[in-house]
């Protein structure tokens, strides 16, 4: 499975904990940045790793800044990604079981390192459910994209 990561200074040492850890597991590891504790913009880096999740160059993406709340903003400008900010062991089940996110934010300042690597795991674990009220919801979330992408 390949992975595309991104973050901006406020979780870089988060992305290169999580970037060992999933290569240390087998996953391919696509990293978009950054790479220092320098201040940078997080649209500068999650955007190419959303984009790379839309494109099917990797199977998932997993984004990061201080809060989440920025890198999952951007993440969710990208036709075709479907980013949850998550903080909690259950919800990253539930939002791959009723949601099908593709790309995980996940905010540095939030969660401490073990909480992380936690909250990856399950995420990437569980599956989508199929059920079919989840995929009627989210065909109405393509129509709604589809909807906007062609007013402009």
């Amino acid at each position: 499975m390949k992975i595309a990561i991104a973050c901006d200074h406020g979780a870089f040492t988060h992305k290169e904990v999580l970037k060992k850890h999933l290569e240390e597991k087998g996953y391919e590891v696509l990293d978009f940045g950054t790479c220092s504790e320098d201040s940078m913009d997080y649209p500068d880096t999650v955007y190419p790793a959303a984009k790379s999740v839309a494109n099917q160059d990797v199977d998932f993406g997993i984004v990061m800044c201080g809060t989440g709340i920025g890198a999952s903003i951007v993440a969710n400008k990208v036709k075709g990604v479907r980013c949850s900010l998550i903080h909690d062991v259950k919800l990253a089940a539930i939002t791959r079981e009723h949601n099908n996110s593709n790309v995980l934010a996940i905010g540095a300042r939030v969660v401490n390192e073990e909480e992380m690597l936690e909250i990856v795991k399950l995420w990437l674990t569980t599956p989508f459910s199929f059920d079919k009220r989840h995929v009627q919801r989210l065909n109405k979330i393509t129509e709604i994209e589809e909807e906007v992408c062609h007013e402009g």
